[in-house]
């Protein structure tokens, strides 16, 4: 914006959106930097901040970590934050050694639970299944009561039906039947043109029913533990807060996300969203597929001009035969074709035919 152009009209400038007559692609760089997919809780930055901002929050623990940007947010806001991660990466490891406030808990949730201090909130973003879901909350419900819960994929696709991290460690018994497929918005069905886990993770083969799903885990608990309560922020598959209206802040948290947990405009964009993004699975699928079929047709065609090449070689070599052949055949009939001088070969042939018509006349039948 040019020191003349009058300021974008309400909060537009705060949030990066509208840009001015001078610079009117500044909405479209922010929507460009974005990935198409969101899903990482980073995107819930105003949330947490509401959380701190009513809410004395001095511990976290934090499971399903990434890269830690989302621990970092917590340690800006005031909190020491435990890092529960059974597999850190390289990007995590950097990041918690930069950092003091973050502490590095390799392990298995809801395992690891007891052996870190009580906190004061608990973010939930590990296994997306109900096996896990259910466990961690049972912990948290029965040890932390005064504590806030934050779950991320309480709506679609996690929140009736299980995703398991692969090798997952569930026993059987806490595993529904699962696929290599993935749902999509479409249809009811999985289809290999839907979210897929492509090995990082397989899903229950269907959807529904008892013990599947991260929201049936949460209905679960609150159905067994009296005196919770459930928000849902229907964005970015579901921001989910859960908490006793008694403990300290929480009903003035659930008061300050009112707007967003009561927003049917942010319900419909939220369906749009996965809707156009399932829609850009199967048409990657689609377009994979005609690659493939190109790729095969391509091969085809190759292998069928080498077949032709091989057979254009074998008719000029079978040619050229033919004509050497010709050529000693010719040579060879020439001596036959002159006239017959030898009188002692030529009388043996008269003779020969003179025999044959004898027989011929004693054959029987023929008149006599």
């Amino acid at each position: 914006m040019t020191p003349d152009e009058p300021p974008p009209a309400g909060n537009q400038a705060e949030l990066g959106l509208a840009g001015s007559p001078g610079d009117p692609h500044a909405q479209a760089r922010t929507a460009r930097a974005q990935p198409l997919l969101l899903h990482s809780m980073s995107v819930f930055r105003e949330l947490f901040e509401t959380i701190f901002r009513h809410r004395e929050i001095a511990t976290v623990v934090e499971v399903g970590v990434e890269s830690g940007q989302v621990s970092t947010l917590y340690a800006d806001l005031g909190a020491t934050v435990h890092c529960v991660e059974p597999a850190p990466g390289d990007d995590l490891r950097a990041a918690v050694a930069e950092d003091p406030r973050l502490n590095l808990v390799e392990g298995l949730s809801p395992e690891v639970l007891g052996e870190l201090p009580v906190a004061d909130l608990y973010v939930l973003d590990g296994d997306h299944n109900y096996a896990v879901v259910r466990a961690e909350l049972a912990w948290i419900m029965k040890n932390a009561p005064g504590a806030v819960v934050v779950l991320n994929d309480l709506l679609w696709p996690c929140g009736r039906r299980d995703f398991y991290y692969e090798p997952s460690p569930l026993p059987p018994e806490d595993r529904h039947p699962v696929t290599e497929d993935g749902p999509t918005v479409w249809h009811d069905d999985v289809t290999p043109a839907g979210f897929v886990g492509a090995g990082a993770f397989t899903l229950a083969a269907h959807a529904g029913g008892p013990r599947n799903g991260v929201l049936t885990a949460v209905e679960d608990a609150l159905a067994e533990a009296a005196g919770w309560r459930l928000e849902i922020v229907p964005a970015v598959f579901g921001f989910g807060l859960l908490a006793r209206p008694a403990a300290p802040g929480a009903e003035e948290i659930f008061e300050a996300l009112r707007p967003l947990t009561s927003s049917r405009l942010l319900a419909t964009m939220e369906n749009n969203r996965i809707a156009l993004y399932t829609r850009v699975l199967q048409l990657e699928y689609e377009a994979k597929a005609h690659r493939h079929d190109a790729d095969r047709l391509a091969e085809e065609i190759n292998t069928q001009h080498r077949e032709i090449a091989r057979l254009r070689s074998e008719l000029d070599r079978s040619r050229t035969e033919a004509a050497t052949t010709r050529q000693q055949l010719e040579r060879l009939d020439a001596p036959a074709g002159r006239p017959v001088r030898d009188p002692e070969l030529g009388e043996a042939v008269s003779e020969l035919g003179r025999a044959l018509s004898a027989r011929i006349r004693r054959a029987p039948g023929r008149p006599r």
